[in-house]
């Protein structure tokens, strides 16, 4: 069941909450397994005997988590059993085939593919059950005994599927003690619906782009459509990820949760050392703390911190995607790190100017990888890039995609950067009424260009929400005026709302591009 669903938006999750909220505080955690379950099963319905699997993974995590707890000379016996059966499921289902593959490269063998339907959500819940065991026997957690509450934390819908990865340390006060206030669930939804709007209003416009080059084939492009094609695939997968992540978070608020950050505007990194600590940060942190440090960090010596190194970098990629493309990703980033730790990282640090510009060309080269699966229509789109290659149909073929999608690369590039969220900050603050009163006209003239330019006339009706809420702010008490902050932004979250169902409705709606991992 996608997030960004009629099915999810208004029978699932108005469904659940108003259930989960009416119950009492002992069976909380017991609605939000049912509902959990019901979630995966909808997901899973082409293949059911896939939630039997996460079932029993469950309950077998559960009584390993229990064995490792006793501390005894078989706790490490223990925990690789359990690794064994967490990373074999994922071996087995995700990546036999691409042994396969390439084992039928060798002159004699001719071994039939299993053709195994990928379990939804598998590579993120078997490093959040496997972080649990370890968590265990490092002794950084105590085991949980509740079935029921173990369970709730592996199958919590909102992060199932596609993360944020939630150590067990995040969220085990909260699963035996939580409340939901009416503060953070009014900050839940409003996080849910700008996580929303980014998927559906910008990062399925985008991929728009990336899907035409597709069908037109990328020998028969320019150069120009090329950069332009890569420069949305890159808006795309980060307005797409980051719109999810945001969509767990906020629902993790409604339900009393505090999932980890995920995203922290990666695209303004100045070295990948930096994007890194921006982008997927559940999973750097996963890396770090299960892989990197245990084969020693950086302690051992430089030669044995590239070794660690390399080997994180690769396994990063290789959890990405059963795929040479993704192993070759993960190794190019081995590499553009490497050489920043040895040469010219601290100098990009300094001067951020030229740090910007050297990430301008390496965040989309590197999603490029990441991107296409064939080599071989790799080297063709490549060879796009940098004028190789046959000659474009039409060469000004750029100037149609730019005239279709240019409106949104533009406003992509505009959310990529840290500007709008400073803007909601000042006018929420609303230290400066003078500062205020600008960026209310300002969004008024906003909202009567998005009608134009959209060709969408019922949108013009948001200036009247937004008026009505100056008008009220300015007749209302001061000392009522820090409340009503709290749903400042309420005209801005119905609009975002209503153009995001609006797309939905009208077919413009495409599954999460993490779904695939």
């Amino acid at each position: 069941m996608v997030f960004s669903s009629f099915a999810f938006l208004f029978w699932f999750l108005p469904f659940c909450l108003i259930v989960y909220l009416l119950a009492r505080k002992n069976t909380k955690n017991l609605v939000l397994l049912f509902f959990s379950i019901v979630f995966y099963y909808h997901g899973a319905r082409e293949t059911p005997a896939y939630l039997y699997l996460i079932l029993l993974s469950v309950v077998i995590n559960w009584i390993i988590g229990m064995c490792i707890g006793r501390n005894d000379r078989r706790k490490k016996l223990w925990l690789i059993l359990g690794l064994i059966w967490d990373f074999g499921n994922l071996f087995v289902f995700k990546y036999t085939d691409f042994f396969i593959r390439n084992l039928n490269l060798v002159p004699g063998v001719n071994l039939p593919l299993t053709n195994l339907i990928l379990p939804l959500g598998i590579s993120f819940f078997t490093f959040q059950i496997a972080s649990y065991l370890l968590d265990v026997y490092r002794g950084d957690v105590k085991v949980e005994y509740n079935l029921i509450d173990l369970g709730t934390y592996i199958l919590l819908f909102p992060q199932l599927i596609a993360g944020p990865i939630v150590r067990f340390s995040d969220v085990q006060k909260e699963l035996h003690t939580r409340t939901v206030t009416q503060t953070e669930f009014v900050e839940g939804i409003q996080i849910f619906l700008i996580g929303l709007g980014k998927k559906v209003l910008l990062a399925n416009r985008l991929g728009g782009l990336w899907s035409d080059l597709q069908a037109v084939g990328y020998d028969a492009i320019s150069g120009n459509a090329a950069w332009l094609g890569i420069i949305a695939y890159s808006m795309q997968l980060y307005f797409d990820f980051s719109g999810y992540s945001q969509m767990a978070i906020g629902m993790g608020k409604m339900l009393g949760f505090h999932f980890p950050q995920n995203f922290n505007h990666p695209y303004l990194s100045v070295t990948m050392t930096d994007f890194w600590r921006r982008w997927h940060m559940t999973l750097g942190t996963w890396f770090r703390e299960y892989v990197y440090i245990p084969l020693g960090g950086n302690r051992k010596g430089k030669k044995r911190m590239y070794i660690n190194m390399l080997i994180v970098w690769t396994l990063t990629g290789f959890w990405h995607g059963a795929d040479w493309n993704f192993i070759l990703w993960g190794m190019l980033l081995f590499c553009l790190l490497s050489a920043e730790k040895t040469w010219y990282g601290k100098y990009l640090e300094k001067h951020r100017a030229i740090g910007h510009l050297y990430m301008l060309f390496w965040i989309p080269m590197s999603w490029l990888l990441f991107a296409i699966t064939d080599m071989k229509q790799f080297g063709i789109y490549f060879s796009k890039l940098w004028g190789f290659g046959e000659p474009a149909l039409m060469p000004s073929d750029y100037l149609k995609y730019f005239g279709t999608y240019g409106k949104w690369l533009i406003i992509g590039l505009i959310f990529c950067t840290a500007l709008p969220e400073n803007i909601y900050k000042m006018m929420q603050n609303r230290q400066k009424y003078q500062i205020a009163q600008f960026f209310w006209m300002l969004e008024s003239v906003l909202i009567i260009f998005a009608a134009f330019a959209l060709k969408k006339w019922w949108i013009l009706f948001m200036i009247v929400p937004v008026v009505l809420r100056e008008y009220i702010y300015v007749q209302m008490p001061k000392q009522r005026k820090p409340k009503f902050n709290k749903i400042f932004w309420a005209p801005e979250l119905l609009l975002i709302f209503a153009l995001s169902v609006y797309c939905i409705y009208r077919g413009m709606n495409d599954p999460f591009l993490y779904f695939r991992f």
